[in-house]
């Protein structure tokens, strides 16, 4: 799993800290910047593969700044 998330070098650009915290009794979190993202306690079962990686990339999207869509707005009349 941090493999996966690794492999993606943009996150380096929007995310100051992450964690991915095993624990005892099964408890397994996924925290992106102090926010939580995953934890298996909650959802009271392991994370689907792909999972962690898909809720990161919907965190990033908070995070990059909106992309222009290179449309030009017209003057009013």
């Amino acid at each position: 799993m941090t493999d996966e998330i690794l492999s993606d070098r943009e996150i380096e650009r929007f995310v100051g800290s992450w964690e991915l915290l095993p624990s005892k009794g099964g408890i397994f979190e996924f925290t992106v910047n102090g926010e939580l993202l995953y934890s298996k306690k909650a959802t009271g079962r392991h994370a689907e593969p792909g999972e962690i990686k898909a809720l990161l990339e919907k965190k990033l999207d908070t995070l990059r700044p909106a992309r222009s869509t290179g449309e030009t707005a017209t003057p009013s009349e």
